[in-house]
């Protein structure tokens, strides 16, 4: 599927792949969360809330639930005392990497232009 095939015929933005694709990586976080994950995968919460920073417990616990949700991030429990959850990136999140290598090399590319 291209955009061209689109061109003329959307009605509703959410109706086509690239709709989708915001829907599950679209916002301030997602792509930040992912992008972390996949440097430093599996990733306790408290080191990801450590390496983002600016972000709050509430923010990013709800954002790892709508990522677990959309079947992108996952989340793995044990049972100890005190509680202890990994994240880890599942193969479906792995197939968008490349993409993000490609949004990592325009960056690089126009920067500083």
């Amino acid at each position: 599927m291209s955009m061209a095939e689109y061109k003329g015929k959307v009605k509703n933005i959410q109706d086509t792949p690239f709709g989708y694709t915001l829907s599950v990586i679209g916002g301030k976080w997602k792509m930040v969360i992912i992008y972390l994950l996949a440097e430093n995968q599996p990733v306790r919460f408290n080191d990801l809330k450590r390496q983002i920073g600016a972000i709050t417990y509430k923010t990013l616990s709800s954002q790892l639930k709508e990522l677990e949700a959309d079947g992108m991030v996952m989340r793995k429990e044990y049972p100890q005392v005190p509680p202890k959850v990994e994240y880890s990136l599942t193969d479906k999140a792995e197939t968008l990497l490349p993409v993000l290598e490609e949004l990592c090399e325009w960056g690089a590319k126009n920067q500083n232009n």
